[in-house]
C-alpha cells in the first residue's frame, strides 16, 4: 500500500493505493517547481457544462479579465450549487445568462 496526499480544488485528500504485482512500477517525478499560472491557448479556453442544470448566477462580464480558478458562474444542478471555474488566466466572452437551462457539455463561456 502506498499513501499519497491529493489536493483536489483546493481540498487536500489522504488516499492509499494498493499496488497491484503485474502492473509495471510507476516513475518516480521529481517534485514540482511553482508554475506559472495558466494562460488560455490561442484559440481561446472553451468552459463547457459540467452537467445538465440552472445557471444562478454570472459572476463576470464580456471581456471582463480573469485569473485561473475565479469562479465564473454558478450552476445548480440536483439541487446542489456548483461554481464554474477559469481554468485559465485572460478575458472572458459569456455565451450563457442568469436563468439559462443548460446541458452537459453546453458552451458556458471562452477564455482567450
Amino acid at each position: 500500500m502506498k499513501k499519497y496526499l491529493v489536493n483536489v480544488n483546493g481540498t487536500e485528500y489522504a488516499i492509499t493505493v494498493e499496488e497491484m504485482a503485474e502492473s509495471a512500477p510507476a516513475p518516480k517525478a521529481a517534485a514540482p517547481a511553482a508554475a506559472p499560472a495558466p494562460t488560455a491557448p490561442a484559440g481561446g479556453e472553451k468552459v463547457n457544462a459540467p452537467m445538465p442544470g440552472t445557471i444562478l448566477a454570472v459572476n463576470v462580464q464580456n471581456g471582463q479579465a480573469v485569473k485561473g480558478g475565479d469562479v465564473l458562474m454558478i450552476l445548480e444542478a440536483m439541487k446542489m450549487e456548483n461554481e464554474i471555474l477559469a481554468p485559465c488566466d485572460g478575458t472572458v466572452t459569456v455565451s450563457v445568462a442568469k436563468g439559462a437551462a443548460v446541458e452537459t457539455g453546453a458552451l458556458l463561456c471562452t477564455i482567450a
